[in-house]
């Protein structure tokens, strides 16, 4: 069917394909296609015989992967291939007679979909760049699959639209090569003055801008006289653009990163087809659009639903990615769904410390529904390339845990030509970096916490925007990169010497025995985990003051990163609750600590047994790697200080331009620029706010994510595993609970299952710790309990690192464990070989 046929009805066409034939009848301009109508679909189904194989699947777990390979398998009939063939022939005929295979794009339309009450964008797929026949049928086939997506699933069932009642349509339609694209609202869609249009646009194809993977310039247009009021150009690093095998997101020249898409001339030309469009319909449209060589063409136009109700912003750096995502270490850092103004200073933290953040592409690092992933695919093929690819599995263990049965890191298809070429030179300057700031690591450490007080304690007293803007450029800003670049220099200190240690000890005395001998960190509040919880006690005993703790603690806790978000020193109850729990501890960490050194000591003696004559150089390498460790501990307390001046930074911000909490939502740049007087950032407040809410709804995702991750169709599945998702394959969740075995030892005893630092404080003496992760904010919480296990972790994280000093068994990187366990079932922790058993129900 013709794309302008009178006949492309809802049901016929689907809802994107008859507004796109109601669109080319009334002559805006539209890219020349046709449509695949729901009979093909239906023909298709009935000639397959899927209809009650669907329905069977429907009941079934992974009931989206079973039916659409279901259609992958499925021929179209003959009569079909056919039609579809003659009429992209016609589409591949020239004005000159001449013909060719057209590049396409191939777009699903249900019936369901673009409707007044509900919005399905983005259920079902679409696919760009596609030419010639063989391409197409698979295209074609491949969006009909697409209407039982997991996603697509879930979304029916929570709108309350039977499945039986939607079919699909698909629109094939030239591909437009568009320099530039983006979204058009004839009304405001955030709710703003009734009386402007907003325009979105960005370089390349819309894909960037639909899928929230480039922030668009905004345009505001007065509705009545179509002149800009307003406009807010970002720096838009990302496009979609076309590739032989469809489409890739690449880098934006650096000349038009942060040059405008539109000129007014073009913004008000733009307008007036939107107002041509909303007089079609009688009613404020949401519609895509496309520039091809300085014409605009109209690719989609939906209704604007629920105006009030921002849609909420995507947040996802895994969409189009192979790579093997991991918030191990991460994820116990920030544990936290973050805000945007976190995200920025997180990014710009990243920025600082890590050599090639970006490889074919590709973030070392990213944000996956407001959480923080760490891209091991390019660490591995950076370590690849440099022929460190033993040690860094050996590394990667230690600091992001085991990797499952079956599980590999996919590498990037990146030369080690290309490798060398493109980090060679970062990497000398940050080794010379390093070296510099060593030696500066003491002095730096010595004075950083009454530098940063000082800075605090200014930007509060900050009397004007300009004059905290001025602090932020010139102060802040600079002792920020300070902390960054200490931190990096105290970890690159001896980096490989914990690996080296590990390995040496393991195979000399096995695995409890090395755990060990590698203890005595946090003898004498050395080591900052220990810290909170030493320190607390020394206060407890009257051996320090309140004010004393709080200076050196009070910026310690489990939500430290995250800067909406209060630090424990802003909390008038905090160090009370702390006291009184601490009160019916019946064993305080010092009697563990010196319970471990003996045990600590033994061990010792064992090996200076078996190896005599290894013993000095061995405990010159152990004290060697104890310093490093505690050093890296120190500069990361600093770092954590700073975040909390960053806040007091956002804070203050907030105060002077009215906006409060509202700055939270934008990212640093963005916080500067409301600072000098310009509001037109806050314009994405809400749909920023909307994406956090979702997110945070949600459950703390997979530790390890391969491929394409959609945070809600993941959230929804009840077959859904907390330790690893895989966009190829489907691996059921275990029943039994294992993991990393992070501190010797086998105790039995009561599950207490929690999920936050404040849910903890239900805690009874000698239960065991059940939850997903912990931090420098749990650690005033292990002189209560008897063992632990996590969801997350690996050998260097927190629970293990503070487990092994003060000898609590300890199990780490389950993925399973919060899931398995119920609170007050009896279990059995075995910290030497990774093992939780079930002895007793509740």
């Amino acid at each position: 069917m013709v794309l302008d046929d009178p006949a492309a009805t809802l049901e016929i066409a689907g809802g994107k394909g008859s507004a796109l034939a109601e669109l080319a009848r009334a002559g805006l301009p539209v890219p020349d296609g046709f449509h695949v109508t729901t009979a093909a679909y239906r023909a298709f189904v009935t000639a397959a015989g899927l209809a009650e194989r669907i329905e069977e699947a429907l009941g079934q777990p992974d009931a989206g992967k079973r039916i659409r390979a279901l259609f992958t398998e499925s021929e179209l009939p003959g009569s079909l291939r056919e039609a579809i063939v003659t009429a992209y022939a016609r589409l591949g005929e020239g004005q000159d007679g001449g013909h060719g295979d057209a590049t396409v794009a191939v777009r699903s339309s249900a019936t369901a979909e673009d409707l007044p009450d509900f919005s399905f964008a983005g259920q079902q797929d679409t696919y760009l760049n596609i030419r010639g026949e063989q391409a197409l049928l698979s295209a074609v086939r491949d969006c009909w699959a697409s209407l039982w997506t997991d996603r697509a699933i879930t979304y029916r069932d929570r709108a309350g639209i039977a499945h039986q009642d939607v079919t699909l349509a698909v629109v094939v339609q030239k591909l437009v090569a568009a320099d530039a694209a983006g979204v058009m609202f004839t009304v405001d869609p955030l709710g703003g003055p009734a009386d402007r249009m907003v325009l979105n646009a960005a370089w390349g194809l819309g894909e960037a801008v639909v899928s929230g993977l480039v922030t668009p310039d905004t345009i505001y247009v007065d509705r009545a006289t179509l002149e800009i009021t307003d406009r807010l150009t970002a720096s838009k690093e990302m496009m979609t653009a076309p590739t032989e095998d469809g489409t890739h997101e690449v880098a934006v020249p650096a000349d038009l990163r942060d040059a405008p898409v539109l000129s007014d001339a073009e913004a008000g030309e733009l307008a007036r087809l939107g107002t041509r469009i909303e007089e079609l319909y009688a009613e404020p449209r949401d519609i895509e659009w496309a520039r091809e060589q300085g014409r605009f063409l109209i690719l989609q136009a939906r209704p604007i639903t629920a105006a009030a109700s921002p849609r909420p912003e995507v947040w996802n750096d895994s969409t189009g990615t192979e790579s093997l995502w991991t918030s191990a270490n991460l994820g116990e850092a920030v544990p936290d769904v973050m805000t945007p103004a976190t995200w920025s200073f997180v990014r710009q933290f990243m920025r600082e410390v890590m050599v090639g953040a970006t490889l074919e592409g590709r973030p070392m690092y990213g944000n996956i529904g407001g959480r923080f992933y760490m891209n091991l695919s390019v660490t591995a093929t950076l370590a690849a390339a440099f022929g460190q690819g033993r040690k860094f599995a050996q590394a990667n263990e230690l600091v992001f845990g085991r990797l499952p049965e079956g599980v590999e890191i996919p590498l990037l298809p990146a030369s080690k030509l290309h490798v060398w070429r493109d980090t060679l030179g970062e990497a000398a300057r940050v080794v010379s970096r390093i070296r510099a700031n060593g030696k500066h690591l003491p002095t730096f450490l010595e004075e950083a916490p009454a530098r940063c007080e000082g800075l605090r304690a200014r930007v509060s007293g900050a009397p004007s925007a300009d004059e905290l803007r001025e602090l932020w450029d010139t102060e802040v800003g600079e002792y920020f990169r300070l902390c960054c670049h200490m931190l990096q220099a105290a970890t690159r200190k001896d980096g490989d010497t914990l690996v080296k240690v590990r390995g040496a000890l393991r195979d000399l005395v096995g695995e409890e025995d090395a755990d060990l001998m590698t203890t005595g960190l946090g003898d004498g509040a050395r080591l900052a985990s220990m810290g909170p919880l030493l320190g607390l006690e020394q206060l407890a005993r009257g051996e320090i003051d309140r004010d004393t703790y709080t200076r050196t603690y009070g910026h310690r806790g489990p939500h430290e990163f995250e800067i909406s978000l209060a630090r424990p020193a802003e909390d008038p109850q905090w160090i009370d609750r702390q006291l009184a729990a601490l009160s019916s501890v019946q064993q305080d960490a010092d009697a563990r600590l010196g319970r471990q050194a003996e045990a600590r000591a033994a061990a010792w003696e064992r090996f200076a047994a078996r190896h005599p004559n290894r013993v000095d150089a061995m405990r010159r390498t152990v004290d060697r790697w104890a310093a490093s460790a505690r050093l890296r501990e120190a500069a990361r307390t600093e770092v954590a200080r700073v975040f909390w001046l960053l806040r007091d930074v956002v804070v203050r911000a907030g105060e002077l331009t009215g906006h409060g909490d509202d700055l939270f939502f934008l990212d640093a740049r963005e916080i500067q620029t409301v600072l000098a007087g310009d509001e037109r950032p806050l314009a994405a407040v809400p749909a920023r706010r909307a994406a956090y809410e979702l997110y945070r709804s949600l459950p703390t995702y997979p530790t390890l994510i391969r491929g394409e991750f959609d945070p809600q169709t993941w959230a929804a599945d009840p077959n859904r595993r907390a330790d690893l998702y895989d966009a190829h394959t489907t691996v059921p969740p275990s029943d039994t609970v294992s993991g990393s075995p992070a501190s010797g030892g086998v105790m039995e005893g009561i599950a207490r299952v929690v999920a936050t630092v404040e849910e903890g404080e239900t805690l009874r003496p000698g239960e065991i710790l059940v939850t997903t992760v912990t931090n420098i904010g749990w650690t005033p919480l292990f002189t209560r309990i008897s063992a632990i296990v996590t969801d997350v972790g690996a050998n260097l994280s927190h629970a293990s690192i503070v487990a092994r000093e003060l000898g609590i068994p300890a199990v780490v990187g389950c993925g399973n464990a919060t899931t398995r366990i119920r609170t007050g079932q009896r279990i059995r922790v075995d910290g030497g070989h990774g093992t939780v058993e079930v002895l007793a129900e509740a």
